[in-house]
């Protein structure tokens, strides 16, 4: 038995709370009934307009801050891409009998984004509750009760309190989000200048990715870099390191460097991994890190490659067809209690292939066995083989739906070849 289709359009346009559908410029896109009917606008008046020209502060009202408050909100949420719940507000609405003239309202707003396929908010879903008649109903009784009325002081006393510290609990969300920006700038910062690969300027055939868990503080222990060789050669790594935050991106800082320089002095990539297991040995924190390392010769067109522990390469063909790069593969680094000689294996390819590193942030999911996983990374690139290497790193994040982060750290490189 099939499920009868689900008319999306009908249900919004009929859901009786008011809803707006915004786009990222803030131009209303959509309105629902139950909007049109709390505003007392119609639907032509509304769609097409910059929703701050549709609805301005009343210039009546020196104390108005609807329009900050709301822009600020939906700016969060344009930043953010995660939903803002904003404080109770009084934002009044023009008559549209008698321009100029506006009528008070109070508000409980909602803001929703709602992402596209790039993982960037594609609109935002306005909700409000008209709480007007509430208010007016309490202020009426105060006023039934007089001014002599001590419980109705007390209420009185209470209503103020909660709306104070309502506007309290707003302004305190903003300065905690301001000190998260700065904090989060910060983490950013550090990241970058650890991830830096002076080498991957010269290579506009390279595109690296890097996105460090959801709810981590924007650093990570996974890691990429690009290191020219001498001759027509050069390396490409990646890496991953056990844990989140600032002591697993240390850890990567100090392996990240010591991989780096041992390419440039050992020949070959599992050479190179050796040199790094036994360093690795010396660093806290460094068990069980897992890396991947390939030396591409343009001149032979063949690919060295060894693996500690980690998730295949995988070499996209022209023709959309994938190999996966697992025939030099060892334990990660650290786990064997006496130093052994590292496999490596080599690959040809032809002018056109990718050939495509990553993290198993990228892949990996709770509860799922990692060939599914790898089954869904070789189906998605079996559909960009077309694409150069910026537009497939970015169909690859999107496709496996991690654009916004997973999880687990990712850390991707896709070479055109």
């Amino acid at each position: 038995m099939t499920s009868p289709e689900i008319d999306y359009a009908a249900l919004f346009a009929a859901t009786p709370s008011p809803y707006l559908v915004l786009g990222p410029d803030l131009v209303i896109v959509d309105v629902n009934m139950a909007y049109l009917q709390a505003t007392a606008r119609s639907r032509d008046d509304l769609l097409g307009q910059y929703i701050f020209d549709a609805f301005p502060d009343n210039p009546a009202d020196p104390h108005a801050d609807g329009v900050r408050n709301l822009d600020a909100s939906l700016r969060r949420v344009l930043s953010s891409g995660e939903r803002d719940t904003m404080a109770l507000q009084k934002y009044d609405i023009p008559i549209v009998e008698r321009p100029g003239q506006f009528e008070e309202r109070w508000w409980s707003p909602i803001n929703t984004p709602v992402l596209g396929i790039d993982g960037k908010v594609a609109w935002i879903i306005h909700r409000v509750e008209d709480v007007t008649a509430f208010v007016r109903a309490r202020q009426a009784y105060r006023r039934l009760l007089g001014p002599n009325a001590g419980v109705s002081k007390r209420e009185e006393g209470m209503e103020a309190e909660l709306y104070a510290r309502s506007r309290e609990l707003q302004h305190l969300n903003e300065e905690l989000r301001q000190a998260h920006a700065r904090e989060r700038q910060v983490a950013v910062t550090l990241q970058e200048a650890m991830l830096h690969s002076p080498d991957l300027a010269r290579h506009p055939d390279i595109a690296v990715r890097y996105l460090p868990a959801v709810g981590s503080l924007n650093v990570c222990g996974d890691w990429y870099d690009v290191v020219d060789l001498p001759g027509d050669r050069f390396a490409v790594a990646v890496g991953d390191v056990v844990g989140h935050g600032l002591e697993a991106a240390t850890v990567m800082g100090m392996l990240r460097s010591a991989l780096s320089a041992s390419t440039r002095t050992v020949e070959g990539p599992a050479k190179a991994l050796e040199v790094l297991g036994l360093y690795a040995r010396s660093v806290e924190g460094a068990m069980a890190t897992t890396a991947v390392a390939a030396v591409i010769d343009a001149d032979s067109r063949q690919i060295a490659y060894s693996s500690a522990g980690h998730p295949p390469p995988v070499l996209l063909h022209s023709d959309g067809t994938c190999r996966l790069l697992d025939r030099a593969t060892d334990p990660p680094l650290g786990v064997r209690p006496e130093h052994v000689p590292r496999p490596q294996s080599a690959v040809p390819y032809t002018s056109g292939d990718t050939l495509v590193l990553y993290s198993d942030g990228l892949i990996e999911r709770r509860g799922e066995d990692i060939d599914a996983g790898l089954d869904r990374l070789t189906d998605a690139l079996a559909r960009s083989a077309r694409l150069g290497p910026e537009r497939l790193a970015d169909f690859l994040l999107a496709r496996l739906g991690v654009t916004g982060g997973a999880r687990d750290d990712i850390a991707l490189v896709a070479v055109r070849l």
